[in-house]
């Protein structure tokens, strides 16, 4: 029976092509040639080859305790068969199987976005051999720490790090960045992003199912066969639906023994778009956040989304761009480009975050003695003088109390910058560099957006000071901010506001903030992909860019909308078929026309989902 469900399945087309040719033949000979036999014989032949997968369907349901819409219309159609209705089996039968095809040309259509992600997946990659040869390998065979050659114009094959040659990288398959990335030796690369020029040596940290890209595609097909509180509500009404459509339809049969009617009962009870409607809404709305760089892990997530009045931000990385630059050098003794020269060269020595930022400042090196003072900075011997880079409170330790610098770091603090002295003993080389963190640019835009939406609530949690952050929080139509916040102290407030009866969206890196993103209703990670932002939200967003918040927002609430509006226009259909049936205007085959037609009305509504707005 399996091998024959397989035939079926497999020419679905093929057989509903068939029996179309059927139907057409026999109305010709009905019509033009009156031959009323081979019309009877044509349906009959038509109706069998029809009811055939349906009835096999059927059997496997009831097999699994399960009365499925299949097992309904296998009844109604052999019903037809013993009263003779020929035309209605075949009809009934053929308009069940257009439905069939529809719905997997929809669901096909709708995965599209899958689809494309998985074919911009590499298959293959140039493996060095032992020889120091190259040879094309199934990427599914690479193991971590084999080498793989990139050469101009190929995709990067695995997720890995550069050991020699370097290039430019287009990585937006990963973090949607359409700009090119130059890296070189030491740099990660991922696997799906194109190598515009250059030659690259990579050592292989994952491959295949496990690379960046991988798992994005794989979160996107779980979410898709996901099933939201909306649709398991409706399979558990379909589950006891179909057996009180068989009921009602024997005791109608019984009481006005008339067979056809109950028979037609069964076919216009069949819940077919009411099953289907909610599906087609989920895959086309999660599909949409895939081609738009949004991944949902599932319809559940949309409609917890979609409840969200209050989004908390962490700062670095999400509403700033999490690169510190220097915004400010105040030189009170000496010459500012001696100052930065030897800053810059003390700090490469540094691995305090802030270091790198004047690090960058100036190639110069120097062969100098670092000592790190813990939370305090540097001190440095160099030329057998002491240099002090790092706090307000190293310098003055180590050299003396200065009234202006105190003046000047006060000032650039009030401003939101993070403070870096620079001296030496006798203060004769003397600055104070200022360090911010610039705002994303689209970050004021994206969060009017969220008000207009309907977020009542904006909130900042930053580890900074409180002064810092207010700075910050100046530029953005924030209500809250709240400073000097630790990853617990967050996870602390979110959980307060949901006491209060808020439901809050958390919005960060991924990275460091675990207990506030498994601390809010709906998690949102703002990052490349990686596999922590994958792992911990419940919301990926690809792209770093701020307006996909209220994008996914916006979507969440139109594919909830979309899932209710076919619902309704499912039960609308039932309600009005049985109405017409007992006022008698609807007939079996009548009916079934018009329960495929629902069907369709309710895929093209799903389907609207896939355009964006």
């Amino acid at each position: 029976m399996v091998k024959i469900q397989r035939f079926f399945i497999k020419y679905k087309r093929q057989i509903l092509i068939t029996i179309t040719i059927l139907l057409i033949l026999a109305e010709i000979f009905q019509w033009v040639f009156k031959l009323t036999l081979l019309y009877q014989i044509l349906m009959a032949v038509a109706g069998v080859i029809g009811v055939i997968p349906i009835i096999l369907t059927a059997i496997s349901s009831l097999k699994v305790k399960l009365i499925s819409i299949d097992v309904l219309v296998s009844l109604a159609v052999i019903g037809a068969f013993i009263i003779g209705e020929f035309n209605e089996a075949a009809i009934v039968t053929w308009l069940f199987m257009l439905g069939e095809v529809l719905e997997d040309f929809t669901l096909k259509k709708t995965r599209s976005a899958v689809s494309d992600l998985v074919s911009m997946a590499p298959q293959t990659a140039l493996v060095v051999q032992e020889d120091g040869s190259t040879e094309e390998e199934d990427v599914d065979f690479i193991d971590s720490g084999d080498q793989v050659v990139v050469k101009t114009g190929d995709q990067v094959p695995v997720d890995g790090k550069i050991i020699s040659g370097s290039g430019n990288l287009d990585e937006a398959s990963i973090n949607g960045e359409s700009r090119l990335v130059n890296k070189g030796v030491g740099d990660a690369v991922y696997a799906g992003t194109m190598l515009e020029n250059g030659n690259l040596t990579v050592e292989t940290t994952a491959a295949g199912e496990d690379t960046t890209f991988g798992k994005i595609i794989e979160v996107v097909e779980e979410a898709e066969d996901s099933k939201s509180h909306t649709e398991k509500l409706i399979n558990r009404f379909a589950k006891y639906y179909t057996p009180l459509i068989l009921i009602i339809a024997l005791i109608v049969g019984v009481i006005t023994r008339n067979f056809k009617l109950a028979i037609t009962i069964m076919v216009l009870g069949c819940p077919g778009a009411l099953v289907i409607g909610v599906p087609v809404s989920t895959v086309a709305g999660i599909g949409n956040g895939a081609k738009n760089g949004i991944i949902f892990k599932g319809s559940q997530v949309m409609d917890e989304m979609r409840k969200v009045d209050e989004i908390a931000f962490d700062k670095t990385g999400t509403l700033t761009i999490g690169h510190p630059e220097v915004s400010a050098v105040r030189v009170l003794n000496g010459d500012k480009a001696k100052i930065i020269k030897l800053a810059a060269a003390i700090e490469k020595k540094s691995n305090h975050p802030l270091a790198n930022t004047i690090a960058k400042m100036d190639p110069f090196v120097i062969d100098a003695v670092v000592e790190t003072v813990k939370g305090e900075g540097v001190i440095a011997t160099y030329e057998q003088e002491k240099y002090f880079v790092g706090n307000l409170q190293l310098v003055e330790e180590n050299t003396k109390k200065n009234a202006e610098l105190e003046k000047i770091a006060d000032d650039l603090s009030s401003q939101g910058d993070s403070i870096v002295v620079f001296s030496n003993r006798d203060q004769s080389l003397l600055a104070i560099f200022g360090i911010k963190d610039q705002l994303r640019p689209q970050a004021k835009k994206a969060l009017l957006k969220l008000k207009k939406l309907g977020i009542k609530k904006l909130v900042m949690l930053s580890g900074d000071k409180q002064q810092t952050a207010e700075k910050i929080a100046t530029e953005l139509p924030l209500d809250e901010v709240h400073g000097e916040q630790l990853p617990s102290d967050k996870a602390t407030f979110i959980k307060a506001e949901q006491q209060k009866g808020n439901k809050v969206a958390f919005i960060g890196d991924g990275i460091n903030d675990g207990p506030a993103l498994a601390s809010a209703n709906v998690a949102i990670a703002v990052g490349n992909g990686t596999d922590v932002a994958v792992d911990v939200s419940d919301i990926v967003l690809v792209k770093n860019d701020l307006k996909q918040v209220a994008y996914a927002f916006s979507l969440s609430k139109r594919t909830i909308l979309n899932m209710n509006e076919n619902i309704a226009l499912a039960l609308l259909t039932v309600l009005i078929l049985f109405i017409g049936l007992f006022v008698g205007y609807i007939e079996m085959a009548s009916g079934m026309l018009v329960h495929e037609l629902s069907i369709l009305v309710v895929i093209l509504n799903g389907m609207r989902l896939l355009k964006n707005r």
